[in-house]
């Protein structure tokens, strides 16, 4: 397989979780989005270089004449996006182990789901699963963003300031009203 068929199939398997045609992105996007995954998953800034990296390949490979996979990419690339799209299959990839962990931490209310009579294969179940945490994702950035942008007021100071720092302020007060009929009197003399 070469490097544009392995990033063609892990962004065809982007695109479907989040129904765009550049999931890939979004998915780089989420993870940017989410700046204290590296504190939970082992490996998190180092896959975000590399997709981003992977993704600026493409690009180069795909818009500049010069640029070729002979002269952009070595096998080691191709078996790196190979591997992280057995990673999003398998559910190891680094967003969804974040959504793990934060499930953990937060801990919410369940539902149970029977699967046994289920005819969806493997890849629509795991499709599934991925939109629901980019939707459950999305509801939270939403609900933070939108609760952060209308509850915003300035701060209102609450303490008086001391006596001393009420001093200091008449004290300046007074050299500025000295200073000013100073420079007055030197004025219009």
């Amino acid at each position: 397989m070469s490097f544009i068929d392995s990033y063609k199939r892990l962004e065809k398997i982007c695109s479907e979780i989040y129904g765009d045609n550049h999931g890939l992105s979004i998915y780089i996007d989420e993870m940017i989005g989410n700046p204290n995954g590296s504190d939970y998953v082992s490996g998190w800034n180092e896959d975000l270089r590399q997709l981003k990296h992977y993704r600026w390949v493409r690009n180069q490979i795909v818009h500049e004449p010069e640029c070729t996979e002979e002269s952009m990419c070595d096998p080691d690339d191709i078996q790196w996006l190979d591997n992280f799209y057995s990673r999003i299959m398998s559910t190891n990839d680094p967003l969804t182990l974040y959504s793990k962990v934060e499930n953990q931490l937060k801990p919410q209310k369940s539902k149970e789901v029977n699967l046994s009579n289920s005819t969806m294969s493997t890849n629509d179940l795991l499709v599934s699963y991925h939109k629901v945490e980019h939707q459950r994702g999305e509801k939270n950035f939403n609900k933070t963003y939108s609760s952060n942008q209308s509850s915003y007021k300035p701060k209102k100071h609450s303490k008086k300031p001391s006596k001393s720092t009420e001093l200091l302020i008449v004290l300046m007060g007074v050299i500025f009203l000295f200073a000013a009929v100073i420079f007055i009197l030197i004025m219009y003399r």
